[in-house]
């Protein structure tokens, strides 16, 4: 592990921002977002007013305040706001639906919510029922009753004493969401994103006040990491990117910033490099991105196709990890000059890792086993999950619950999950809430969701659909079927295909045999 020799009296928001304006920081570019920028000096500034902001609707240490907001300025204002006066931010996923963000609210007992106005019309539908929320705050233009976020921070004063935290003490939480029944909201600490910037961001990609990095969703580990604390732990700048993931604003993006780090995910990958392949046939040309040292790539398995054809286009590396929400950041990677492409790398120095079979025994190299993480940013707890947490978090060690397999140079290969769960698009799926959703369809008598690897090797879900005696199969009805499960949960869980059977296989006991219906699209070719 490593040694961060941090002081008894420690707080992440003075780490990240105040110390890169008392390293004479003050006017370099910490933020650049659409055609805005911020120096560290302002950065601080409404991290300040945040932080004051907050004060004033009497949310005080270890209150936990709800973000529900893209990735803009005012989102690491607010995050470092909260942590600047020992309250704890809870950056929520954007992309789930009004039950979600209820479920979120009560299990957190946030007293205060920040939400984007674009989020705003989701969220109203469940405010009545959020049993311990006093506020909410509106981040942009929208027709509403609740506070003003911009209004508020304008008005706020600049000057703030930090708390007296430690580096024990919460800092913020990550609701992990491979359950949609429980999920859960695993605490970290003042001290996790100093040792994830110090494994991970100086560590492998030896990070520099030079560096400009770019990503998406700082609403999950991965994201958070890259834009919210990665780049100010070494006094470079994050850029915030907002828009959808669409390959041809990203590649404007790469034009009009000038990112030296890219942190992205295979799916987005695999778009950028069959943009700038069909551009290519198309004759349309495209200014050239020189700026890139490095991609980093991480939250789902990158394929050999996938890196060979995004190399081949933009001729940079790209270093495949692997990380969860549990552990804060990457944990697995490749690293500059030691590369195996399909591999998820070796260990992260700063981190330990075990392989053991399913009595508890350590495997072989070259055997597949279930895969257990050391290091200092484990989370300490999930909220409230007692027996999840003793069973996850046992001792020093975390259960990932993937299963990897280790080859003789230490380089490490996912093989699965030793449950059901799916990594789509780099965020969990659990199969059964997506054939929850399904089986409400008035058509469906039931349904069983797998996993299926597209042309371009992504994950996506694949459904099979028993019909009710009364209905008969069509194109139509497929459709309407798909549109259905879109317009109830998160856009990236809905099935793309759908396989009418008459028959979902079982065990005995009631339980979907997932492998069959498995086997049965490989055979399929």
């Amino acid at each position: 592990m490593l040694e961060l020799n941090l002081p008894r009296r420690f707080n992440a928001a003075e780490y990240f921002v105040d110390r890169n304006v008392d390293k004479g920081r003050g006017e370099q570019t910490a933020i650049l977002f659409e055609d805005q920028t911020y120096t560290y000096r302002q950065f601080l500034e409404n991290v300040n007013r945040m932080a004051n902001v907050l004060t004033e609707l009497d949310i005080r240490m270890e209150d936990r305040v709800m973000l529900l907001l893209r990735d803009t300025p005012q989102m690491l204002f607010s995050f470092y706001g909260a942590i600047k006066i020992g309250a704890v931010p809870i950056p929520s996923n954007i992309l789930m639906k009004a039950p979600d963000f209820l479920y979120m609210l009560n299990d957190s007992r946030a007293a205060v919510l920040i939400v984007d106005a674009l989020f705003l019309p989701e969220v109203e539908k469940i405010l009545d029922q959020a049993v311990f929320l006093k506020q909410v705050m509106v981040c942009g233009d929208a027709d509403h009753e609740h506070l003003s976020f911009d209004e508020l921070l304008e008005k706020a004063n600049t000057n703030v004493k930090a708390a007296e935290t430690t580096p024990d003490d919460t800092a913020f939480w990550l609701y992990s969401g491979r359950d949609p029944e429980k999920l859960m909201g695993a605490v970290h600490h003042h001290s996790h994103m100093v040792y994830c910037a110090e494994a991970y961001a100086k560590g492998i990609l030896n990070m520099t006040s030079e560096d400009r990095a770019m990503g998406s969703f700082l609403f999950f580990a991965y994201g958070l990491g890259n834009g919210a604390y990665f780049p100010f732990a070494v006094g470079a700048t994050t850029i915030l990117i907002s828009h959808p993931p669409n390959p041809e604003l990203f590649y404007e993006d790469l034009v009009k910033y000038q990112p030296t780090l890219f942190f992205t995910v295979p799916t987005l990958l695999g778009v950028m490099a069959e943009y700038k392949k069909t551009c290519r046939s198309e004759s349309k040309e495209l200014p050239p991105v020189e700026s890139l040292r490095a991609c980093i790539s991480s939250a789902e398995i990158l394929s050999p196709e996938i890196y060979h054809r995004f190399k081949e286009e933009f001729g940079v590396e790209i270093l495949d990890g692997t990380g969860s929400t549990e552990i804060c950041h990457i944990f697995l990677s490749n690293r500059f000059g030691e590369i195996k492409v399909g591999s998820s790398g070796k260990v992260v120095p700063g981190y330990g890792a075990r392989l053991l079979d399913d009595d508890g025994q350590p495997v072989k190299s070259g055997q597949v086993g279930n895969l257990m993480i050391s290091g200092g940013s484990i989370a300490s707890a999930y909220w409230n999950q007692r027996a999840e947490t003793k069973y996850n978090m046992q001792g020093e060690w975390f259960v990932t619950g993937d299963r990897y397999l280790m080859d003789e140079d230490g380089f490490y290969y996912f093989r699965g999950r030793s449950d059901d769960m799916l990594r789509v698009g780099g965020k969990w799926l659990a199969p059964r809430e997506v054939e929850d959703t399904l089986n409400q369809h008035p058509a469906v008598a039931e349904s069983a969701v797998v996993g299926y690897q597209d042309a371009k090797d992504l994950i996506k879900p694949y459904a099979f659909v028993v019909l009710k005696s009364d209905q008969d199969v069509s194109t139509e009805l497929e459709e309407e079927i798909k549109q259905f499960v879109r317009d109830r949960i998160a856009t990236y869980k809905f099935p793309r295909w759908i396989e009418f059977t008459d028959k979902i296989p079982k065990t005995a006991g009631g339980k979907i045999q997932r492998f069959i219906l498995q086997e049965r699209i490989k055979a399929r070719g």
